[in-house]
């Protein structure tokens, strides 16, 4: 009975693994990309309890064949995000010009949580130049603004009662500003550019689509539209940009790495970790979604998960400094002819089919 059960426990890890690589958007499907961390330690964990208490014989050899494939298929996944890869975004130099850097501080606020001090402390300590807050609506807008419109005079502000409102804050100016409605007619994005210190300008796209799930969305359709839309327009408009928000999608997932390779742009977590951002209250179940990408004209100063505030999100903190003069230092992810084909048929089914939940 107990060699049954750890078999089975191991081939529905291995069936899970394998689902997740179908290239389908049903949210029960695309569900599976996000645990992949947790999977492969519960299969490690079903091979070494197998090994232990399995006698030798084809039940122990079945069980660790599956406990195999699966860690070897989810590590594939997993590893990019570890210290034990390559960086994909170079370190910046100590003597990086000051007048050239941008911190960014994103926190998820949850909407109902009301616990702002947090939040606020964070930011007098950390001072970013900019702060992205998602799922802001009128009353976490009413707390910040006060606190924020004496060093952060620039700012748009788009307060929602549906989860997706989004605030940002700059010290820094903003320019040719606009809030877009990108893929549904509820779910916003900030489009903007940053004047630097130094003078130069950057893009800034915030986003936060809405994600697969049973109370949310039936499929990823309009998440994944919504992304590769902003990837495209990234690359039909090559410049210093920086996309930055609750991506509602894992770092390792069809989609974000799709998009990576039809904009071109870099995640500063690869080679570094993973800075998993969700969910804060609950340890076991923790991926990072919540993001930071860049094209090849910035290098990284830092990155950190800062501590939680109340919500089921920890923010993440980072902060760039522009170097076009080292761009060719770092490689830009590419897409074939046919993952363009296919992102703008995404964009086109995204903008034209009814979302039913």
């Amino acid at each position: 009975m107990l060699a049954l059960l750890i078999t089975c426990l191991a081939s529905l890890l291995l069936v899970a693994t394998l689902v997740a690589r179908l290239p389908l958007r049903w949210w029960w499907i695309r569900c599976f990309e996000f645990p992949r961390v947790q999977m492969a330690f519960l299969s490690l964990a079903c091979g070494v309890i197998g090994f232990c208490l399995l006698d030798p014989g084809v039940w122990r050899s079945a069980t660790w064949l599956m406990v195999l494939i699966t860690l070897a298929i989810q590590c594939r996944y997993i590893l990019p995000w570890t210290r034990l890869w390559r960086v994909q975004v170079c370190k910046a130099a100590a003597d990086a010009p000051e007048d050239q850097r941008v911190t960014l501080l994103i926190a998820n606020v949850l909407t109902p949580n009301r616990h702002h001090e947090g939040l606020i402390a964070m930011i007098h300590q950390h001072q970013p130049d900019i702060i992205l807050t998602l799922e802001s609506d009128q009353w976490w807008q009413d707390q910040l603004d006060p606190e924020l419109e004496e060093s952060w005079h620039y700012s748009v502000k788009v307060p929602l009662d549906n989860l997706y409102g989004m605030h940002l804050y700059s010290r820094l100016p903003l320019e040719d500003t606009a809030v877009k409605w990108l893929i549904q007619d509820d779910i916003p994005s900030i489009h903007t550019r940053v004047r630097l210190e130094s003078g130069d300008t950057i893009r800034l796209y915030a986003v936060h689509p809405r994600p697969p799930a049973p109370s949310e969305s039936e499929k990823s359709l309009w998440r994944d539209a919504e992304l590769l839309w902003v990837g495209q327009e990234v690359h039909e408009n090559p410049g210093p940009t920086l996309v930055a928000g609750d991506l509602n999608d894992v770092a390792w997932s069809i989609t974000t790495r799709l998009f990576c390779r039809i904009s071109g742009m870099l995640d500063p977590r690869r080679g570094r970790g993973m800075f998993s951002t969700f969910h804060a209250k609950n340890p076991l179940l923790r991926w990072p979604l919540d993001h930071i990408f860049v094209t090849r004209h910035f290098t990284l100063v830092d990155i950190k998960r800062l501590d939680a505030f109340g919500s089921d999100h920890f923010p993440i903190l980072a902060s760039f400094c522009y170097r076009p003069d080292r761009e060719h230092e770092q490689a830009t992810p590419t897409a074939t002819n046919e993952e363009r084909e296919e992102a703008r048929q995404t964009i086109h089914e995204g903008k034209t089919e009814k979302q039913q939940t």
